[in-house]
């Protein structure tokens, strides 16, 4: 038997949200019903046709509209609510939050991968001034105690809503580093119109809970989990020009690994 799709178009008035929204379900297929419609939403989040702030209405309508059961389709959204994609409004209806930061692991600015990426990055830089490298920060620059660095805390957001707190040290003579183009673009680009040419770097990460202050500035509960990034860059001479400590938000920000088998 071959298998049975079913294609709803959704023209639902007054939910533009699912106007363009094109469902292909195969009843016959051993991928549960749910999880085909959460694929299918979160591919349309992703894309950016179910764009922050839009609709999906409740489950009732949606279960009408798509012929499945009430069950099914709150299953479906709910695994979509606990990726931190949509959620649930009392009194509104299911909205879309944001699609998740997927970021690949390798030695670029989070500016250009989320530029790159559709997700117009801004930044509110919270410090930038010079002060004496602490002990930690002097030994990953190869510099002595106390010598002068230029530390940088900033906050990264995407489509409004933060995704990661940035503190950054480097070398106080290495560039300008003037808040308003730091506000405007990233630190990497920045380094490198200064003809800085980074060829490597040292990067570990990890994962812990959140402070009080973090949960504050990154839109999150005090405990809620976080993503952690400690990255010291070098340039083409293998100069260290860059000490990062990062947080970031787990439930809208992953690395992407690329796993190779060794011969």
């Amino acid at each position: 038997m071959s298998p049975v799709h079913r294609t709803v178009q959704r023209t639902a008035p007054g939910d533009r949200a699912l106007d363009s929204l094109t469902f292909t379900l195969d009843r016959t297929s051993p991928v549960p019903l749910y999880y085909q419609l959460a694929q299918q939403l979160e591919a349309a989040v992703e894309q950016g046709t179910l764009a922050p702030g839009h609709l999906l209405g409740n489950e009732v309508g949606l279960s009408e509209r798509l012929g499945l059961s009430r069950p099914t389709v709150r299953q479906a959204i709910q695994s979509l609510v606990d990726k931190g994609l949509l959620v649930r409004r009392r009194g509104v209806g299911t909205q879309v939050v944001h699609s998740k930061v997927r970021r690949p692991l390798e030695l670029s600015s989070l500016y250009d991968d989320l530029e790159s990426a559709g997700q117009e990055p801004t930044t509110r830089v919270l410090r930038n001034e010079r002060i004496p490298a602490p002990p930690e920060v002097a030994a990953a620059l190869a510099l002595a105690e106390g010598a002068e660095v230029t530390v940088l805390e900033r906050l990264r957001r995407t489509h409004d809503r933060p995704v990661a707190f940035l503190c950054n040290y480097l070398p106080a003579d290495l560039l300008q580093l003037p808040t308003e183009r730091l506000e405007s673009t990233g630190l990497y680009r920045m380094m490198r119109s200064a003809g800085i040419v980074l060829h490597s770097a040292r990067q570990s990460i990890g994962a812990r809970s959140a402070t009080a202050a973090e949960g504050t500035l990154l839109d999150e509960q005090a405990g809620a989990a976080l993503l952690t990034m400690r990255r010291t860059a070098y340039d083409v001479t293998g100069r260290p020009v860059e000490y990062g400590s990062h947080v970031y938000r787990a439930s809208r920000y992953t690395f992407d690994f690329q796993l190779l088998v060794r011969t």
